[in-house]
């Protein structure tokens, strides 16, 4: 493993480019937001809205993609506050959920004034569903990640409106295949945070195509003939999930600090919506050799919020942890014994990154 000469991301993690000075393309699109207007680009969102602001007379005139997190809560004060455009907020509902997250998305809705379309997926199929993608991709969430990004697309198809807003490009910010920074989110599916699985594999006795309506993202015809305008918001301005959490906490937002300390986090901010949904990110450390400690010291570098000394040190004492009220969640959804999971999860350590010492997972070459 090598790692970033400025921040911690190791070139284990899918899609990275790291240029000859040992920097990843994360932290070199962190220096290109040191110089970009952001006065022009927001300009641009203006002149954006002001063609589609009102085009459907009373009717919404975007859809934005949310979760009830501090992103969402960012993403919707932007665009109705400050764009005044009218938004339907589109969901994908939690199979779990913590008090703080329940409480989060009622507050979206009531502190912005916007109505909510949640989709509620079928217990039944997504306890399959999750169960096959844990075993066979070690992706448990695969089901669920997949109809975040279809479903606000098929309704905004349905409903013949044409904007759909996404918070942040997740390769151009964090590093991955699609490095180049655009404003339009019509390719987000291609991003690899959701693998490309024809929807054959799913098929079985329990698994039909039927059960599958959630996860059909439209096809490139059907996007370009409805004329919809997936926009990523982080084109226009500086995306910062820090700075968000703390605007979002000026319309309401709880973190986590009164219901969870979470192990393998450094922040009670982000990703605190479901307990059992904290599974699949963990699920990098074995894959990949890095979780979400590193993710976050990252972002705090680049946003000049953290020394990467000091991220060393969080990243060696955190990132390996999986939380065990997330880990018991996960079991109570799916069914699994404690040592099922176990089992599933040490198929998945890359023998390359790691190897045991007494019978514990040690990475062969930790940050330093």
């Amino acid at each position: 493993m090598k790692y970033c000469v400025k921040c911690v991301i190791p070139n284990t993690r899918p899609g990275i480019y790291f240029d000859d000075e040992g920097v990843c393309q994360a932290c070199r699109a962190a220096e290109k937001k040191k110089t970009t207007d952001w006065d022009a680009r927001f300009r641009e969102l203006e002149a954006f809205c002001k063609t589609y602001r009102g085009c459907r007379g009373d009717g919404y005139d975007c859809i934005i993609a949310v979760s009830g997190g501090k992103d969402s809560h960012y993403q919707t004060y932007v665009m109705k506050e400050l764009m005044h455009m009218n938004p339907l907020l589109v969901t994908v509902d939690n199979l779990s959920w913590t008090e703080t997250g329940r409480r989060n998305i009622e507050n979206l809705s009531e502190a912005f004034g916007c109505d909510i379309l949640s989709l509620s997926l079928n217990r039944r199929v997504a306890k399959r569903m999750v169960r096959k993608a844990f075993e066979t991709l070690g992706s448990p969430t695969w089901y669920w990640d997949r109809a975040v990004y279809a479903f606000p697309l098929r309704i905004a198809i349905q409903m013949g409106i044409r904007v759909v807003v996404y918070g942040e490009n997740i390769n151009y910010e964090y590093g991955g295949a699609h490095r180049v920074e655009t404003y339009s989110a019509k390719d987000q599916i291609r991003n690899d945070v959701v693998k490309e699985v024809d929807l054959s594999f799913w098929l079985d006795d329990d698994i039909s195509m039927k059960d599958l309506n959630p996860i059909l993202y439209p096809s490139d015809m059907e996007i370009q003939q409805a004329g919809l305008e997936p926009i990523y918001l982080s084109y226009f301005v500086p995306w910062d999930g820090y700075r968000n959490h703390l605007i979002a906490k000026r319309f309401g937002f709880r973190t986590l600090a009164h219901e969870w300390q979470r192990e393998g986090f450094i922040e009670d901010y982000d990703q605190i919506d479901a307990p059992g949904y904290l599974v699949h990110p963990w699920m990098k450390y074995p894959k990949f050799g890095h979780a979400r400690t590193t993710d976050v010291c990252c972002n705090l570098i680049r946003a000049g919020r953290m020394t990467r000394e000091e991220a060393v040190r969080l990243v060696r004492q955190h990132d390996h942890k999986l939380d065990q009220r997330a880990l018991d969640d996960f079991l109570s959804f799916t069914g699994y014994t404690p040592r099922e999971f176990w089992d599933i999860v040490d198929r998945y350590y890359n023998r390359d990154l790691f190897k045991q010492v007494r019978g514990e997972w040690r990475l062969k070459q930790p940050v330093e």
